[in-house]
């Protein structure tokens, strides 16, 4: 079967679905923590960060057609199996537990409709997630491009609450609100105080673009492969305006306090301040629709980074299944189940959508850090650049998303950290399993320094949660 289904602009919607997914629907208070000024200048940062970034997919994926596997296929050209697997690992986690935040975003806002999930998590609460989470599956099995098809068409659909919002908040901004405690330091301006709040906001800034490579993931299906660059840059430039204009015009409505107190999505409660209960109504159907399409694309994400891994020997080689309609369905199976596992522990912890989201983010930091790093590998040893060619831009995009990821990751803090390193110490078990059954030795040269990194992080993670110190 031909693995070449997807044109321009489902792969565009595969970016913007996974990227406008349920956190622009509650940037208002997520963004809450940090004064207007501070804000902007974490949007700025975020704004260059990114754009590196998609930059570096771009190139990347023009430079390296023939990596199908995209942002776990570059760590491995650039650093070997086990930092590739190490990637492809972290990317499945992230995008699981980026559906799981999903699901805990979703029945909030169906409560909103149909009061029986309850301000705590109950039975209904984990049957009807459940239920959410099977559904997809039953869906991605039809096959990959009918499930990419519908993705398209709930991007479109949420973009249209999105679009309301904005217009009618730019009608009711006011400019004294917006500009009161402009910095959020209670009067002068105090630069420790305003990098302590961006450093605060980086998590929200960084969850609400991830899914920026989902193009890149999906190299391996593009019909034309400079599709996958274009539709991760204009899909981003895109997607940095609406979250700007969100942020902005809903500190110009409510008060830092009045935002922060907000339920979720607070998306929903700012356009009802504005215009009353019908624009609640409005942006919590948005949300269902966004949810809907975001649930898709990162599953299907989700499937293809451990199918193509597979292909490579990093997975298990029953990974690369398909059923008829050319559907992972091993990887369709596990990445579901795992998906499931989550939502069992969100349940029983009582994790919240913020805290469940924050990891998600934190866990996909090493695949983006290890893209940039191979490309500045590639800059240095000149490898695909002709003689004379210059490559001065890309050393300096290559250093910005560098820079960025690393940034991320100490904004992150130890907690997220420790949690992040445990799932990453999971991994490693799988993968030495796997090395193992093929007759090769698990670790060799390099290998060794960032896999006792792991061990440390994690095993002190796993006794500080054992001990109650660290709670997920």
């Amino acid at each position: 079967m031909d693995r070449k289904q997807l044109g321009l602009w489902t792969l565009m919607a595969a970016v913007v679905g996974c990227m406008i997914g349920g956190g622009v629907f509650n940037l208002p208070k997520d963004m809450a923590v940090a004064g207007s000024g501070a804000v902007l200048v974490a949007w700025l940062i975020t704004g260059v960060g990114m754009i590196a970034l998609a930059l570096v997919f771009q190139n990347l994926s023009l430079r390296k057609e023939e990596l199908s596997g995209g942002i776990y296929s570059y760590a491995r050209a650039g650093f070997g199996p086990f930092i590739g697997f190490s990637s492809a690992w972290g990317y499945w986690i992230s995008a699981i537990l980026g559906n799981v935040s999903f699901v805990v975003l979703l029945l909030s806002t169906l409560n909103w409709f149909v009061p029986i999930f309850g301000e705590t998590k109950g039975f209904a609460w984990l049957m009807a997630g459940s239920v959410f989470v099977w559904i997809y599956h039953l869906l991605i099995l039809r096959g990959v491009r009918e499930a990419a098809v519908v993705g398209l068409i709930t991007t479109v659909a949420k973009l249209l609450p999105i679009f309301v919002f904005v217009v009618f908040l730019a009608f009711s901004f006011k400019r004294d609100i917006f500009f009161s405690d402009f910095w959020g330091t209670g009067g002068s301006f105090d630069w420790s105080a305003v990098l302590s709040q961006v450093k605060d906001v980086m998590l929200v800034t960084l969850w609400t673009f991830v899914g920026i490579e989902g193009a890149v993931v999906l190299s391996g299906r593009a019909k034309r492969v400079r599709d996958v660059g274009k539709a991760t840059v204009f899909g981003l430039l895109g997607t940095l305006l609406v979250y700007m204009l969100i942020s902005v015009l809903s500190m110009g409505m409510l008060s830092r306090e009045e935002l922060a107190a907000l339920d979720e999505p607070s998306m929903a409660f700012v356009l009802e301040h504005a215009v009353g209960p019908w624009g609640a109504a409005l942006i919590n159907l948005g949300l269902i629709t966004s949810i809907a399409g975001a649930m898709l694309s990162w599953t299907l994400l989700a499937i293809e980074i451990p199918y193509v891994a597979a292909k490579d020997g990093m997975f298990p080689r029953t990974f690369t299944r398909e059923n008829r309609r050319g559907t992972p369905v091993v990887s369709l199976w596990w990445t579901n189940g795992i998906t499931q596992l989550f939502v069992l522990i969100v349940f029983f912890q009582e994790s919240t959508y913020q805290f469940v989201y924050s990891m998600a983010s934190v866990a996909i930091l090493l695949p983006y850090l290890l893209a940039s790093l191979y490309q500045l590998k590639l800059v240095r040893t000149g490898e695909t650049y002709s003689d004379g060619e210059s490559r001065g831009k890309d050393l300096l995009i290559g250093m910005v998303a560098t820079l960025y990821a690393v940034w991320l990751l100490y904004a992150a803090g130890l907690e997220y950290v420790l949690m992040v390193a445990a799932l990453y110490l999971a991994g490693l078990v799988l993968y030495a399993w796997v090395r193992r059954a093929s007759g090769l030795r698990i670790l060799t040269g390099w290998d060794w320094g960032p896999a006792l990194i792991i061990v440390i992080f994690g095993v002190a993670a796993v006794w500080l949660m054992v001990t109650g110190e660290l709670r997920p």
